[in-house]
């Protein structure tokens, strides 16, 4: 007998949003996940759902589930998820298009990666790098006053 096992990374981020199904659709438009329709749950006033991005995985639920509230909720950030993308400047492209908020522009870091900052429209922070650019710690170039170790 074959079963079909859910496929899952070992850490998935649960972001709580105040309106899950406007959160699906922005997700999708301005930053290309992509929802797992098929397993999305919902309750009375409750959702569940989860969204990829290459071999990323997060799930969205309704706020207050689980002591878990949107940075909407309580007018704070709550927490920053990294996504790396292959090309963080067309991914950045996309998002301003679609109105996420930016928090700063593309650049390039000490450690060679290159990175943008945004926020949805609930205010979650997320940091989208490029993939296969960040260097080993021992070949960072450190700015003046940081220090490894």
């Amino acid at each position: 007998m074959t079963k079909n096992l859910w496929s899952s990374p070992r850490i998935v981020p649960a972001l709580a949003y105040e309106d899950v199904p406007a959160a699906v659709e922005w997700l999708t438009r301005a930053f290309g996940f992509r929802e797992r329709a098929d397993a999305r749950l919902t309750g009375q006033g409750f959702m569940l759902t989860w969204m990829e991005l290459g071999e990323g995985l997060i799930s969205l639920s309704t706020a207050g589930g689980h002591e878990v509230h949107s940075p909407k909720s309580v007018g704070k950030a709550t927490q920053s998820v990294k996504v790396y993308v292959d090309d963080v400047d067309r991914h950045f492209a996309q998002a301003k298009a679609a109105g996420a908020t930016i928090v700063s522009e593309p650049t390039d870091g000490f450690w060679g990666g290159r990175i943008y900052r945004a926020k949805d429209p609930e205010g979650h922070q997320w940091e989208f790098s490029q993939i296969g650019r960040d260097l080993a710690a021992p070949d960072w170039k450190l700015p003046p006053g940081l220090q490894r170790g």
